[in-house]
């Protein structure tokens, strides 16, 4: 299974939110594939880039593949905590 290792954008709102789940499917439709998503840059998360990881983790749960953050920033950490999404995810 192919791993794609993903930095994601400072902001990670609807105009991002919505190219990165394009490519994001797509990968998913060519092979069945694991995401490692780098938010080290990344500061700023909406409801609209939530609604999309969750989307995305289900699909991943569906095929077998999974699905890691990694180096969240403070700020984004706290909207996975308060929206309980880190009991979901597997956040290294």
């Amino acid at each position: 299974m192919k791993m794609e290792i993903i930095k994601m954008p400072e902001q990670f709102s609807v105009q991002e939110a919505a190219k990165f789940r394009e490519m994001a499917y797509n990968l998913l439709a060519a092979e069945p594939t694991s995401f490692e998503l780098d938010f080290s840059v990344c500061y700023f998360i909406d409801s609209t880039g939530l609604g999309v990881l969750v989307g995305l983790y289900k699909k991943c749960k569906e095929m077998d593949c999974k699905i890691v953050l990694k180096h969240l920033q403070k700020d984004v950490a706290r909207v996975f905590s308060m929206t309980r999404l880190d009991q979901i995810f597997t956040i290294l």
